[in-house]
């Protein structure tokens, strides 16, 4: 049989890629990835476009100060609306809901921000996010509330990792031994032989007036702090943000936005 060049096992992958994340991720095989020893290479993407339900108005985008977590700032392009928008207020936190268009089916599909009160408050509340798994279910903003001053940045996210350790320290650890039993997915004679080496990650967000456009692919009790008449979101500092699918609670992308400039 026959066994392609392992440069060209890498440019098919990455090319599949390229067109199913809609030119978003070009690459997700790095050069030296696929050798003599790769048998196989399990593939996987995702891509998300979403318009908003009430799009910004770009005339009214503006620069403004984003405070970074090191104390310094940036100028940075900030989305603003007087509109009524999907938020909650608690001591420490605000979370907005930003709506996407529904499509042809019942599903909908949402972008949560959440804001800390402090501007070094990025990290604790991931940990809490983490840590608790009804954290975001019971702070899901339910009615729509009249916005104050309203500042939102726009960014584009590009990352991309080797998850393999990573997921190792979780405690995933079989898969990538030698005791791996990878015959549920692998029909070929040394299927009994099969680890996983490497598991390659990308991902990529950009946020607008528009909307968002994403992708992603691998290889391998609460007090509530009642409202105001107007409450103001000014997210002029790093915050958490996740795509989310409103039915059935499935998370599709998580982040976060230390500089929306990067």
């Amino acid at each position: 049989m026959w066994d392609p060049p392992a440069a060209e096992v890498a440019s098919q992958v990455n090319s599949w890629v390229d067109r199913v994340t809609s030119g978003l991720i070009k690459e997700i095989l790095p050069p030296g990835s696929v050798d003599h020893t790769t048998r196989l290479v399990l593939g996987n993407a995702l891509y998300f476009k979403g318009a908003w339900t009430e799009k910004f108005d770009a005339s009214k985008t503006k620069d403004g100060e984003f405070r970074l977590l090191d104390g310094k700032s940036v100028l940075a392009p900030f989305m603003s609306t007087s509109k009524k928008q999907y938020l909650s207020s608690y001591d420490s936190l605000k979370v907005l809901k930003l709506p996407y268009q529904k499509g042809r089916d019942l599903r909908q599909f949402s972008m949560y921000i959440l804001l800390p009160e402090a501007q070094d408050g990025l990290w604790s509340l991931a940990a809490k996010l983490n840590s608790e798994p009804e954290f975001l279910e019971k702070r899901i903003p339910t009615r729509q509330v009249t916005v104050g001053k309203f500042k939102l940045p726009k960014f584009k996210i590009s990352f991309g990792f080797e998850a393999s350790d990573l997921l190792k320290i979780l405690g995933l650890q079989l898969p990538f031994s030698s005791k791996a039993d990878l015959t549920g997915m692998v029909g070929s004679p040394e299927r009994h032989n099969l680890f996983v080496s490497s598991l390659f990650h990308k991902s990529f967000v950009q946020v607008d007036e528009e909307g968002t456009e994403a992708a992603a692919a691998s290889a391998a009790v609460v007090s509530f702090r009642s409202a105001p008449v107007t409450v103001d979101f000014v997210a002029d500092h790093p915050f958490l943000f996740l795509i989310r699918e409103d039915m059935t609670g499935v998370v599709l992308f998580i982040g976060h936005v230390v500089n929306p400039l990067l």
